[in-house]
């Protein structure tokens, strides 16, 4: 059984040595002349002003997560809805578990307040 897998391993080590044979051929043979001007931000062709890193909010990041929770997590309705009629009754009590399971999620993180933008 173990062996069906095997096809899948060589082709993760496949894929990491690749990838870091590449990223170390650049390394070593890429040029490397760095100076004031290429270290500098681009900015549309302005001269840059203020630091290169700018504080952003953390509701920033608090949404995007959120945001990305709740869409994969909705992702999975898909597959269920195409093949409802095959799994029956236990399948549409589990997807509204799953589906309660969400909600509760959701109004805890609107209650919080973690979704206002301010």
């Amino acid at each position: 059984m173990a062996y069906a897998y095997l096809p899948i391993l060589i082709i993760l080590l496949l894929a990491g040595l690749i990838g870091a044979f590449v990223v170390a051929a650049g390394h070593l043979i890429g040029p490397h002349h760095p100076n004031e001007r290429k270290g500098q931000p681009y900015e549309s062709g302005m001269v840059p002003y203020g630091p290169g890193a700018r504080r952003i909010s953390i509701r920033y990041y608090l949404v995007s997560i959120l945001f990305i929770l709740f869409d994969v997590e909705l992702i999975f309705f898909l597959p269920w809805a195409v093949v409802f009629k095959k799994l029956g009754v236990l399948a549409l009590v589990e997807m509204g578990v799953f589906t309660v399971i969400l909600l509760v999620g959701y109004v805890y993180a609107w209650k919080k307040g973690a979704l206002e933008w301010e």
